[in-house]
């Protein structure tokens, strides 16, 4: 790390620290932590303060906010109900039976109308269902689909096990929400299971509580840029040292900004700059995604109180859902994820599909852990053909060049 990129991180880390006692020292520590993440990213906030007023910043952020398109779709709202009583929301877009087929949509599944079934779609962590966008804008009015947010993301509920037993999150408990919104929202019939990092894990904690769900009404799944296990060997790109120093000093970090949540919060607005590019960091592996692309995942991202942040991040370190992938054997499934993901990497997708040999394995150059933002197309493509195989959808053909991100990219 440079002198002056150190610098930068540890102004941002002591934006965060404003109380006294043992909390100061406590974010001492996450400074340190947040520092080795930063290093990449601080080098060019650095620069970009240089040459780019605060005031000039804030107007370009506001104007990307009110223009992009990006998480506008809305669907039919719905409640279901965990076991714990939190309350789930979810959005169903039903099939348009008489409409018009458009050009873009017959490029992607024919004219003919779809198969009675229902694709389920989970977010990642610190996302909400609005991270589908651009498969839900390709869907939108073909096949019937739902779109839910995890517990204390998005529209739902804080987690009432968490809010009132201080009890962490675990996957397994995802798993039986999942459960609950199948119930609610899809009581019956043939089920596509999309699920995206977090969301996939969800995925494989439904197969491990409920094995019998899976052969009887799910007829596809795609895992995409997720994991069954292992993930605290992930070095986020980190050298050796640093990522070990960050494993060691996170998960206790993390629990004490949660217990200072409104003046972290603070915290992360006066340090917006630095966070911007470690999320697009972590976020995007190209070089020229969309600039509201890259604001809209950024206002996704920061829409997550820090105290949720702290509540999940636990679970990943114990999730191993190895066995239970046995459960999608003998179905079409596909397994997708960037080269250039720092998140849940590639390798991890591909040790997804060597246990399930029959699924389909798409790598994709250039892409980061929210492939499905910045190469929509791939990701589109992949699931028109996954849709297809399990009959829920004539027979297809790849769609050209829809939902590109590319800033240079005419707009579709």
């Amino acid at each position: 790390m440079s002198e002056s990129s150190a610098e930068t991180a540890a102004s941002a880390a002591s934006a965060v620290v404003g109380a006294a006692g043992s909390w100061r020292k406590a974010t001492g520590i996450a400074g340190a932590a947040i520092g080795v993440v930063a290093a990449g990213a601080a080098a060019g906030v650095a620069i970009e303060r240089m040459t780019v007023g605060r005031g000039m910043r804030r107007r370009a952020r506001l104007a990307l906010d009110s223009t992009g398109p990006y998480g506008s779709l809305r669907g039919t709202p719905g409640k279901a109900y965990a076991d714990d009583g939190t309350e789930l929301y979810y959005e169903v877009d039903d099939v348009e039976q008489d409409a018009d087929v458009t050009p873009r949509r017959r490029r992607l599944f024919g004219r003919k109308a779809p198969a009675p079934v229902t694709v389920v779609f989970s977010h990642g962590y610190c996302l909400n269902q609005d991270s589908w966008h651009f498969q839900r804008a390709a869907l939108r009015g073909v096949v019937r689909a739902v779109y839910w947010d995890q517990r204390s993301h998005g529209r739902s509920a804080r987690g009432a096990t968490q809010i009132r037993d201080g009890e962490p999150v675990t996957i397994d408990q995802l798993g039986r929400d999942l459960k609950a919104v199948l119930d609610a929202a899809v009581p019956e019939g043939p089920i596509v299971l999309v699920g995206h990092s977090m969301g996939g894990m969800t995925v494989m904690a439904l197969a491990d509580q409920y094995p019998e769900l899976v052969p009887d009404r799910v007829v596809a799944t795609a895992f995409v840029g997720t994991s069954s296990g292992r993930l605290g060997e992930i070095s986020f790109g980190l050298p050796v040292a640093g990522v070990n120093a960050v494993r060691r000093v996170l998960p206790g970090v993390l629990k004490a900004l949660g217990t200072q949540a409104a003046l972290v919060e603070r915290g992360r607005r006066a340090t917006a700059d630095l966070f911007t590019g470690i999320i697009k960091r972590y976020s995007f592996a190209s070089r020229d995604v969309d600039p509201a692309v890259a604001r809209f995942a950024e206002r996704m991202i920061e829409g997550t109180p820090i105290d949720v942040v702290a509540e999940f991040y636990p679970a990943f370190s114990d999730h191993d859902k190895t066995e239970a992938l046995a459960r999608f054997q003998d179905m079409p499934v596909l397994v997708l994820a960037g080269i250039g993901d720092l998140v849940t990497p590639s390798e991890h997708s591909e040790a997804i599909a060597d246990l399930l040999p029959e699924a389909e394995l798409v790598l994709v150059p250039d892409a980061g852990h929210l492939v499905m933002l910045e190469h929509p197309e791939v990701v589109t493509d992949r699931l028109a053909d996954l849709l297809t195989r399990a009959g829920a959808v004539p027979a297809g053909a790849t769609v050209s060049g829809y939902g590109s991100t590319s800033s240079t990219a005419p707009r579709g």
